[in-house]
């Protein structure tokens, strides 16, 4: 469990977020949908908790059936739950899973979910636990729920800064959440709060028009992040420390379902960089590890642990 000693850093990873009940398709017609658990920040916290890292999550949860299955969920998978809120007058979140050709496609049932009314005053009852953390984890998804969402995490990164918790941001931009405007102006801010920046290229094209790899890094180096980690897909990533920058490559295998992917990468990565491993060792362990979530359905389900990821790293 993660203790709540303020400066005292007792916890690897605190999250903050949404999380949601996942249906995710396994079949067309008739359609079957398999009922999991997702949200980006959760599955990053749980993947952290099966690299072996002490883990924390904060969030609003509704006092409904789908938020003590997810209560359960965190308990089950050692991720502390003593902060996460509950809100009688709201839902919690959920979503669905289609695939085709093109790939994945995701439908939200989220509008007025619990954790879109988190509110910065929230940030209090949950400073002890981020002063604890070596990490506070959050994602653009976390940043665009809502204004008063995107308030709290700022307020919470802060928080973070103050007490020598290191703050890592993944851009996971979600158009369908927030305008491109609004977007580019929160997440350009939050980088600059933050000590590991995780973007996917795909996400920084859309908000900067950059595509040649090595200008974004640059890019992100230059808002003020200090380590970047540009996440490529199959192509792998490319890891900076303001110093030295090196490319990982990918995996090869056969995807069976994205979701979750770069939630896998986040937390393995966050566990190793707990665990002494330097950026581009983390990396390297982050990416094998993300190869083998994408070959089973549904965002937790496949999420590896140490064994299989070590054994997939081997020559």
């Amino acid at each position: 469990m993660c203790a709540e000693t303020t400066r005292v850093k007792t916890c690897d990873i605190v999250a903050l977020g949404e999380a949601m009940v996942e249906f995710n398709q396994t079949q067309a017609d008739p359609p079957l949908y398999l009922q999991g658990f997702g949200g980006d920040t959760s599955n990053a916290a749980i993947a952290a908790a099966r690299a072996g890292a002490q883990v924390a999550y904060l969030t609003r949860l509704g006092t409904d059936r789908w938020g003590d299955r997810l209560m359960d969920l965190w308990q089950g998978e050692n991720v502390n739950t003593q902060a996460v809120l509950r809100d009688a007058n709201a839902p919690t979140g959920m979503y669905f899973v289609s695939h085709d050709a093109q790939g994945h496609h995701f439908s939200y049932a989220r509008a007025g979910s619990a954790a879109s009314r988190m509110q910065p005053s929230d940030v209090q009852t949950w400073q002890g636990t981020i002063e604890a953390s070596r990490w506070l984890h959050l994602s653009g998804i976390s940043l665009a729920i809502s204004a008063s969402a995107c308030d709290t995490a700022l307020a919470a990164m802060q928080t973070a800064r103050a007490s020598g918790t290191r703050v890592a941001l993944d851009s996971n931009l979600r158009l369908l959440l927030w305008p491109l405007a609004r977007a580019q102006a929160c997440i350009t801010h939050a980088i600059g709060l933050c000590d590991l920046f995780l973007p996917s290229l795909e996400d920084i094209t859309a908000l900067t028009g950059l595509t040649e790899p090595d200008a974004i890094v640059d890019w992100c180096h230059a808002q003020g992040a200090q380590h970047v980690v540009l996440k490529l897909g199959a192509e792998g990533a490319i890891a900076s420390d303001g110093q030295t920058r090196q490319r990982v490559p990918g995996c090869a295998v056969q995807a069976v379902d994205a979701t979750g992917a770069g939630d896998c990468f986040a937390g393995n990565l966050l566990a190793r960089l707990s665990q002494g491993d330097d950026v581009w060792t983390a990396t390297a362990y982050a990416n094998a590890a993300a190869s083998l979530s994408v070959q089973g359905y549904g965002a937790v389900a496949p999420l590896p642990r140490p064994d299989a990821v070590l054994k997939s790293l081997q020559p």
